[in-house]
């Protein structure tokens, strides 16, 4: 049995929720990896973040979101509403924010994220794919997405691909 690791990262910079396709960087994992059945978590680390598979909607918003994902991002606000002022929810309190700037040097304002979190939590931070004949089944119109709900602010985030087969 075969177990490859690999990472790639994305970056965001809208400032809202982004949706970062890494179909084909997951597809370039099972190549380079050589596995021909088995299977493929794709994950994220990051606790505002979730990886997702969806249907290619082809039309988008002007900011480049797939209607079918902005449809997504309207139905979770419902659930979990942007985050917008402190006191809004019960997290981020005193010590998490005494935490974040003092020790971290990190901006007040990039903890009013708690959206973020609940929207990750319900959604999930991985998804697991059968790869058989050298190739994820994604079906006829999957997408794997790697999701960055938190759009406070611009940022790096990393992707990984953990790969077990033979």
């Amino acid at each position: 049995m075969t177990v490859y690791h690999s990472t790639i990262e994305v970056r965001s910079y809208l400032h809202k929720p982004m949706f970062h396709d890494v179909t084909d960087a997951a597809k370039l994992a099972v190549a380079q990896s050589g596995i021909k059945n088995g299977s493929i978590t794709v994950y994220s680390a990051h606790t505002t973040c979730s990886v997702i598979i969806q249907e290619e909607s082809h039309d988008t918003l002007y900011d480049g979101t797939k209607h079918l994902l902005q449809d997504m991002l309207d139905r979770l606000e419902i659930l979990a509403p942007t985050c917008r002022r402190e006191g809004q929810y019960l997290h981020p309190g005193k010590e998490h924010i005494h935490h974040a700037v003092d020790d971290l040097g990190e901006e007040a304002v990039w903890s009013l994220n708690t959206d973020a979190h609940i929207r990750s939590a319900f959604i999930g931070r991985s998804e697991t794919i059968p790869i058989i004949d050298g190739a994820p089944e994604l079906g006829e119109f999957g997408q794997i997405y790697f999701v960055d709900f938190d759009g406070v602010r611009d940022r790096a985030r990393t992707v990984h691909f953990q790969l077990v087969g033979e």
